[in-house]
């Protein structure tokens, strides 16, 4: 067997395995494709997730069934007012030994899980808020001095309800950063919802195939970085970043009126990681233009910040990022 047969061989393998997960997902959600191939991206590019909806849209079913699907462990965490960060890493406990003697030992947290949902982010408070980004910065947490790495693969998709502010602790722009996307979930289409209704109405309730083990997940994300990305592919996504950027020579009239501050270098980095994912998923030997216009939303919509022109002409984040769209 030649080289290249044996490389041919091993990307009818991944096409396989992505169109069994999809086909597996499929069985449980409804819709929200395109939200389930970006969460399926940014798993590969072992990369963190902020999912934007209102209650009720399956966020949590979403993220089980992934975990399932993938043979990973689920966990979710309803981030409120008086969570503290023992309750999310864990924490030592007094335990009583024979002979009336003590010892501390380690109970770990929700934390310790390959899928965190992280339910309602911003209504907790700024601390307990920075040891969840701690362990998704670092992959590890670090209790009474001790460090603790996390198992891999470990991804966080954390909620945000965009009807409610009171009672919020909104994440500043540089921990906004850390996720890799931002997405936005939006209501069913109605002949999506009946689906929905029959299916979740009944006695039958559909159960999710395992399709992947968690070590084959790991060999997915270790071949990401080998997908291959065309100069022009690569010209398209630094030109779009800089051109998100007020001060740049490649900034475009509506965004110097629009911007406050543009996407940074991580943007760029970010967008050529979901782009070979996505890819990859797609079963396509190569990145191309196509898997960038669909990353772009996700990447920039948190890391390009309007200006006051922009709040009081009624310009959102999205329409800044559509004007640089169809520019490529």
């Amino acid at each position: 067997m030649t080289q290249s047969q044996s490389a041919g061989e091993r990307w009818d393998k991944v096409r396989s395995q992505m169109e069994a997960l999809k086909k597996a997902i499929g069985t449980v959600i409804v819709g929200q494709d395109a939200v389930v191939e970006l969460l399926l991206t940014s798993l590969l590019c072992k990369g963190h997730c902020l999912i934007i909806g209102v209650p009720g849209l399956a966020k949590t079913l979403l993220v089980t069934t992934l975990g399932r699907t993938l043979g990973l462990v689920s966990r979710r965490i309803q981030f409120t007012p008086d969570l503290m960060p023992m309750d999310i890493t864990g924490g030592d406990i007094l335990q009583e030994e024979g002979g009336g003697r003590r010892r501390f030992e380690f109970a770990p947290g929700p934390i310790f899980a390959n899928l965190i949902l992280a339910d309602e982010i911003n209504r907790t408070p700024p601390k307990t808020q920075a040891a969840l980004l701690e362990a998704m910065q670092e992959k590890q947490v670090t209790v009474s001095g001790k460090s603790m790495k996390l198992s891999e693969p470990f991804v966080v998709f954390a909620t945000q309800n965009p009807i409610e502010h009171e009672g919020t602790y909104p994440l500043p722009e540089a921990q906004l950063d850390r996720f890799f996307f931002s997405l936005t979930m939006d209501y069913p289409a109605m002949d999506q919802e009946r689906e929905i209704v029959l299916r979740t109405t009944g006695r039958h309730v559909a159960e999710t195939p395992k399709v992947l083990e968690a070590d084959e997940v790991l060999a997915l994300q270790a071949m990401i970085p080998d997908v291959p990305v065309p100069d022009h592919v690569l010209e398209a996504i630094l030109r779009t970043v800089n051109a998100t950027r007020p001060n740049s020579p490649l900034a475009g009239d509506y965004v110097k009126r629009y911007v406050a501050w543009g996407a940074g270098p991580r943007a760029s980095q970010t967008m050529t990681s979901a782009a070979k994912a996505l890819a990859m998923l797609r079963g396509q030997s190569a990145a191309s233009l196509e898997e960038v216009r669909a990353v772009m939303k996700p990447v920039l919509r948190h890391r390009v910040i309007p200006n006051y022109n922009a709040t009081g002409d009624g310009v959102t984040v999205d329409q800044i990022i559509e004007k640089l769209e169809s520019s490529l």
